[in-house]
């Protein structure tokens, strides 16, 4: 029943001349990384308010809907696990984190635009890991590297994004297990796994991850590995990178570039 009614008030709420709107922003042309996509035409604080109202909804309408063929209605399944993922009960929260992080996991086929990506990787996924290094002593690293080594476009997004959990919370790299990087070492492990990709949203999200780091942890800690690893960027992540640097380094930057 709650399934039914979200679908109906998705409905209602759709705008078509949005909705055209978006489907150029989203890229959704021949060719383009969001072939095939479809929209209604929603706000994101829309689908936002959707998914508290909805929070209720069972793990399986919910993977009914992330399988939905309109962007929005992906969208708030996705948020929806992130309220989940937020509210669950603290004597749970290990055994419900896993839950969620391997529904989401289990999903990344119908995880397919960068929105959908950024608004829930870090949150879910990143969130999970983070904690379970911390507690439990666990390396990200399978998970991480699994998904940054994918041929998946989506996948590979979720990896770095992924990391900015642990920028966030200023994990420091003595809670990693013994040879693993911790911490916002994380970003810079999977930067280096998708330092050659060809994607320019790969490109960015990478030189965004970087820049929060810089900003977040240590403007330090990005000097010095822009140092090592500046021969191999793109221009692309190097620019997102070094955004919030000051102007003297970020014109000496691009000059060796």
């Amino acid at each position: 029943m709650l399934l039914y009614d979200l679908l109906k008030e998705l409905k209602v709420k759709a705008n078509p001349e949005k909705a055209r709107i978006l489907s150029g922003f989203f890229k959704t042309g021949k060719g383009e990384y969001g072939k095939g996509d479809f929209f209604l035409g929603i706000a994101v604080p829309e689908s936002r308010k959707l998914a508290v109202k909805y929070g209720e909804l069972a793990l399986s309408d919910v993977s009914k809907l992330i399988k939905n063929k309109y962007h929005e209605a992906r969208l708030v399944a996705l948020l929806i696990l992130v309220h989940k993922y937020k509210t669950r009960q603290p004597h749970r929260q290990d055994l419900w984190g896993k839950q969620i992080c391997d529904f989401y996991l289990s999903h990344t086929k119908y995880i397919n635009n960068w929105d959908l990506v950024d608004l829930s990787a870090g949150y879910i996924v990143g969130d999970y890991l983070y904690k379970r290094t911390v507690i439990k002593r666990v390396s990200p690293r399978t998970v991480l590297e699994k998904l940054a080594n994918s041929k998946n476009l989506w996948e590979k997004r979720i990896a770095i994004i992924s990391t900015f959990a642990f920028i966030y919370k200023g994990e420091p790299a003595r809670h990693a297990s013994q040879g693993d990087a911790g911490g916002y070492k994380w970003t810079f492990k999977i930067v280096k796994i998708l330092m050659k990709d060809k994607h320019d949203l790969i490109k960015k999200a990478c030189g965004w991850m970087l820049r929060e780091v810089g900003k977040r942890v240590s403007e330090k800690e990005l000097i010095k590995f822009l140092d090592s690893n500046i021969k191999n960027m793109s221009r692309t992540m190097l620019r997102y990178a070094i955004e919030r640097l000051p102007e003297a380094k970020r014109k000496y930057y691009l000059h060796k570039k």
